[in-house]
């Protein structure tokens, strides 16, 4: 499943996305770098398309039933295995696309991948991350594969990533805070909302947001984006 970075032929709004993936540093997208030696070598797939509400991104929910990160909204992805080939060659791109196609059932031929961000590391799990940036142009139906591993696939517009009324910091139980994104009835936080919010901020797109805004990891966070979902119907509705 070898595929090649085509970095032209994107979407005007896509390309700042690359621009910025091309010059960005490993310490201007976190402070948790992987060590020099060691680490479980993975993969995320973040998937930029165009849906019915413009250009939007793709995400999964994790299965609750999990032992890693249950019930967490995040990036398509997983740990390399065998015959995905050299984590220092292709081995990262063809294990995200693996991954997306496992978890999501997309199909990984109408995905162009225009970028790869450095290598970032998780530190609770071990894994030394890389992000395979994709360009959905010929997108095709989604959906859990299996309902064990992942409880839902949803696209998420980007214009609802950029709302400042839909950012916040995350105050996490161990007390560390973080980005955060209160959308599609759900609130996305850890390493997935540190990369979008990276990817943001660097491409140019991050609209100026309340930083001092503090959510915790609790039903105050997750009302606040099921009410922010029901807004959002409403305003569907009121401009059907």
């Amino acid at each position: 499943m070898a595929t090649a970075v085509e970095r032209d032929g994107l979407p005007d709004w896509l390309v700042p996305v690359r621009d910025a993936a091309e010059r960005v540093q490993p310490g201007q997208l976190s402070r948790f770098l992987p060590p020099a030696r060691g680490g479980r070598r993975s993969a995320v797939l973040v998937l930029f398309g165009e849906g019915d509400h413009g250009p939007d991104l793709l995400l999964i929910e994790r299965a609750r039933s999990l032992r890693s990160h249950a019930g967490q909204p995040s990036f398509p992805g997983g740990a390399l295995d065998p015959e995905d080939g050299d984590p220092l060659g292709p081995g990262p791109v063809n294990a995200a696309l693996r991954e997306a196609q496992e978890e999501t059932g997309l199909d990984p031929s109408g995905i162009q991948v225009f970028g790869i961000l450095p290598d970032l590391y998780i530190p609770v799990s071990d894994f030394v991350v890389t992000p395979v940036l994709g360009w959905w142009r010929e997108s095709s139906p989604v959906g859990p594969v299996d309902p064990a591993e992942v409880a839902s696939v949803f696209r998420v517009p980007v214009a609802d990533l950029t709302d400042p009324a839909n950012r916040a910091r995350l105050r996490h139980p161990s007390g560390h805070t973080g980005p955060a994104f209160l959308v599609a009835g759900t609130v996305v936080w850890g390493f997935t909302a540190g990369v979008i919010d990276r990817v943001l901020h660097y491409s140019g797109m991050e609209r100026p947001w309340d930083g001092s805004r503090v959510v915790g990891l609790d039903e105050d966070a997750f009302g606040a984006a099921v009410a922010e979902r029901e807004r959002a119907r409403d305003r569907t509705a009121g401009g059907a």
